[in-house]
């Protein structure tokens, strides 16, 4: 069996910016199991371990356009003035570190300021840079089956009971 779109799939990998520091480590954190195609890794490594089987390994490199993109193809946010200090300064072209909702650091780069807003791009961390693979393909598995609808007799609101 080798890896196509929908299997469940077990890898230990290890991602790194390239000639630098590791980002992610299967060897600290044990295995990562995802559904392939569904988003749950970087595209671009989705791509290198199609078709690969178990026990197959593959390094390479995936460039920054393909991983987390350039600064300049990044999201942009605006935010209420208010959310800021009165006494911050910002100033077109300033970058400043943010927390998303999932806890998780990106960068934010000032590229409009009014009174009431504050216009600015959302920049991953790793934005422009190319990140080397190490990937060995541990399991795959079919995708477990749907679970059926529930049968005609018992739909919607069939199961209340009128206690009038």
């Amino acid at each position: 069996m080798d890896v196509q779109k929908g299997q469940i799939v077990r890898i230990d990998v290890e991602l790194k910016v390239s000639g630098g520091d590791v980002i992610e480590s299967s060897q600290k954190s044990g295995p990562v199991e995802y559904k392939h195609g569904s988003g749950q890794l970087l595209d671009a490594l989705e791509k290198q371990l199609e078709g690969m089987k178990v026990g197959d390994e593959k390094k390479g490199t995936i460039k920054a356009a393909d991983a987390f993109g350039a600064p300049s193809a990044q999201v942009t946010k605006t935010i209420p003035r208010a959310s800021f200090p009165k006494e911050t300064k910002l100033d077109v072209g300033q970058r400043f570190e943010a927390k998303i909702t999932a806890g998780q650091p990106v960068f934010l780069e000032v590229t409009d300021v009014s009174e009431e807003t504050i216009v600015a791009k959302v920049i991953h961390p790793l934005a422009d840079k190319d990140i080397d693979f190490q990937v060995k393909v541990l399991a795959i598995r079919p995708p477990p089956p749907p679970v059926p609808p529930p049968p005609e007799s018992i739909k919607g609101d069939d199961l209340l009971e009128d206690d009038a």
